[in-house]
């Protein structure tokens, strides 16, 4: 008898296991759904205006004038990020947070970077010097403004992203960039040149932070600890130098281009903007989904099975939506420049498209370092920054002589390599590994390169560049949800599932 008992005892305590584990996974999935969808709509919000607000100011200021900016944006986000210095994600990470800790970032974050000002301040002149343009002494001057400004809304975003109040960033980001670019506009047509990008950048910081503390609830307590600082920058240490490393290196060929090639300050507005139109896509993709995962990682940070699931449903998600976009810009990039921008913008054409082949990759890897970080492994997230760092100067040492082409070659064999490394690297942490990565993206890569293809021949005789986008984008998306439906594909029986519950919701 009191066998039985035992064993019914038992039995409910795993029937009641397995049931608080599927609540946590629904709960879980619905807050991700929810995560998703609103950081997607601020990130794509964001691009679509800077999108919009690009197609009017490139057809108003030249190349040269958007080269001034391309330079001194390695100094831009350098000092975002120390004025940061990692304290941000340390926090994040940490299941609790005291006001006395939130005070003391703050007060610490705000310091630094009036230290970070004044010390690029009195550099002007050497910066102005190296790129040999005396413009960039008053522009630069003014542009270092925003990274202050930046600093003043750290925690309050942190705290937004905590909660995974995506709708509220959103709320706070779309209306500060409108303003921003209309600002922008209607300098740029009264002839103000460089100095209507440089309002853009400086207005929508200034705005952005002030909004988030409209928004935002806290406030800051006169307190401040310098063992919260040191406690924190333990762990943020790692992750400031591998920032710091990538933040680098990633802004590092408008410099290049702007010393060591000719017609300098044209070529740098080329490459910058075609990098800045390749990333659009991938940059919304990148960010949503590493925004939640930023969150979602660190909840489940010891649950390593279901970590594993997460990453890999993750990268299906990235797979079927960057393989056909990518390939479709490649194949559509000449026609939609001739029909957006004036001529003098084609030589940006091939640049585009060397660098949508990176971007096509990027995704995958920023979520294999949000796995690192929510492991609280930023001893690997810095070894694979020095390790790609590395490899990376090689490679421009190797294909430098080749020119700016060879330069963009340079960036697309270094983010396959980096990928590679990552996934070697979460091989370790939660047994996902490059097969099971091939396993969930290969699928949707060559469905993509089937429709291209088909794209590609029906494009032959189109000589109409606003009938070459559309019938690209009928064969590329039409072609490649067909396939996908006809192999049943898991992520479009998903999607085509949550239509499916809305419509039934509504």
């Amino acid at each position: 008898m009191s066998t039985n008992i035992l064993f019914i005892f038992e039995g409910e305590k795993r029937e009641k296991s397995i049931t608080d584990n599927l609540t946590q996974f629904s709960e879980l999935k619905t807050k991700t759904t929810k995560s998703l969808f609103w950081n997607f709509l601020d990130k794509f919000g964001e691009q679509a205006i800077y999108l919009v607000s690009s197609v009017v100011l490139m057809n108003i200021i030249a190349p040269s004038e958007y080269g001034l900016m391309g330079v001194l944006l390695i100094f831009i986000v350098v000092s975002r990020l120390l004025a940061d210095s990692g304290f941000g994600r340390a926090l994040l990470t940490q299941k609790t947070i005291s006001d006395r800790e939130l005070s003391s970032v703050f007060y610490f974050n705000i310091g630094l970077s009036f230290l970070l000002y004044f010390a690029f301040f009195l550099c002007t002149p050497l910066i102005a010097s190296l790129f040999d343009e005396p413009r960039l002494i008053s522009i630069a001057k003014v542009l270092f403004l925003g990274f202050v400004f930046h600093s003043f809304g750290l925690i309050p975003q942190m705290l937004l992203m905590k909660k995974s109040d995506f709708r509220g960033l959103t709320k706070i980001n779309i209306p500060a960039l409108l303003v921003a670019v209309t600002v922008a506009i209607v300098m740029a047509l009264n002839g103000f040149g460089v100095w209507a990008l440089v309002a853009q950048s400086v207005i929508y910081a200034f705005l952005r932070t002030v909004f988030l503390w409209i928004y935002s609830s806290w406030r800051p307590v006169a307190q401040f600890s310098m063992n919260v600082i040191k406690s924190l920058f333990a762990f943020s240490n790692k992750l400031l130098l591998s920032g710091f490393i990538a933040a680098f290196f990633n802004n590092i060929y408008p410099s290049i281009i702007a010393i060591f090639y000719p017609n300098a300050m044209n070529q740098v507005g080329y490459f910058t903007q075609a990098n800045k139109y390749q990333d659009v896509p991938f940059g919304v993709i990148s960010n949503t989904f590493r925004m939640v995962a930023m969150v979602t990682l660190s909840e489940i940070n010891q649950e390593t099975e279901r970590m594993k699931r997460v990453i890999g449903k993750t990268m299906k998600s990235i797979a079927f939506l960057v393989f056909p976009i990518g390939l479709f810009m490649i194949l559509v990039a000449e026609s939609a420049f001739s029909l957006l921008f004036p001529e003098k913008w084609l030589p940006a054409v091939p640049y585009f498209q060397g660098l949508a082949l990176a971007g096509m990759l990027t995704p995958f890897t920023f979520i294999l370092n949000e796995l690192f970080i929510a492991r609280r492994r930023a001893d690997f997230f810095l070894g694979v920054e020095i390790v790609k760092r590395v490899i990376l100067v090689l490679l421009i040492v190797l294909l430098f002589q080749y020119g700016i082409m060879g330069l963009v070659a340079s960036w697309v064999i270094y983010t396959f390599i980096t990928l590679i490394i990552s996934l070697v690297l979460s091989r370790k942490l939660i047994d996902y590994n490059a097969f099971d990565f091939l396993k969930d993206a290969l699928p949707y890569l060559l469905i993509a390169f089937v429709s291209g293809a088909i794209a590609y021949f029906a494009t032959l005789f189109v000589s109409h560049h606003l009938l070459f986008l559309v019938v690209g984008a009928v064969c590329v998306f039409g072609g490649y949800w067909l396939i996908c439906k006809v192999m049943r594909l898991e992520m479009l029986r998903e999607i085509e599932g949550l239509m499916a519950r809305k419509k039934e919701i509504s």
